[in-house]
């Protein structure tokens, strides 16, 4: 698995690579987004760790830049914060990245998120296609399609989707989603549940009513393929 570190700290950058490489992964480091994206360019890495403040581009326009390409929509994306408050971990997550680290942090914590967030990427259901109506989930693929058009989802996007699909018709309240999806060590906003619950449904298109909401308690998958409603 190959590992690209964004820091421009060179002293932090050298022990995140180190550390990687030690524990069985590729890692580069690079100290600006120019650099990251040249290399990029030749070879798309597996995982992105992502340091928010940086040399001219800033962490967070580069991540909104991966996001909005296809082909890296879906690259897993860890976020390091300047700061250790609840702000910065919201604000990261919210622009799509799929895990953070607040400085300073440790690094077989980094190591421990890293497997983490890989191990999620991973199918879990090899072959096992889901369909609804004209909404497709293929496990094995790690891919979603809406009337035969790939919907480019982030990784929290398609864990959130994948879970309200394999549980049709069961309500799960945000706090439920907040401890499933972005893992019991996670302290935030539920804002955050309804943020990625918007911007999945704009990308579902015409299937995002299969998301239902139930007020005052969160969301569920539609048990039928055709009668959704956002309410």
């Amino acid at each position: 698995m190959l590992i690209y570190c964004v820091e421009d700290d060179n002293g932090i950058c050298n022990m995140m690579v180190y550390t990687l490489n030690a524990s069985g992964f590729e890692a580069k480091g690079f100290p600006d987004g120019e650099a990251f994206r040249a290399a990029a360019e030749k070879r798309m890495p597996d995982l992105v760790i992502l340091d928010i403040m940086l040399p001219g581009e800033d962490g967070l326009s580069i991540l909104a830049k991966l996001r909005a390409q296809p082909a890296t929509a879906s690259l897993p994306v860890i976020m390091a914060t300047a700061k250790g408050t609840e702000y910065d971990k919201v604000v990261g997550l919210d622009a799509g990245a799929d895990d953070y680290l607040a400085k300073p942090f440790g690094m077989m914590e980094m190591v421990s998120r890293v497997r983490a967030v890989l191990r999620r990427t991973a199918p879990q259901n090899p072959g096992n296609v889901r369909t609804v109506g004209e909404l497709e989930m293929n496990c094995a693929e790690h891919t979603v399609r809406v009337g035969g058009e790939r919907a480019a989802l982030t990784l929290k996007e398609y864990e959130l989707l994948k879970l309200l699909m394999e549980n049709p018709g069961q309500v799960f309240s945000r706090d439920r989603i907040l401890s499933v999806i972005w893992e019991s060590d996670y302290v935030g906003e539920t804002r955050t549940v309804d943020v990625h619950i918007a911007t999945l449904r704009t990308k579902l298109r015409q299937c995002g009513d299969y998301i239902e909401t139930v007020r005052g308690v969160g969301y569920r998958f539609m048990k039928n393929d055709g009668k959704g409603s956002r309410a």
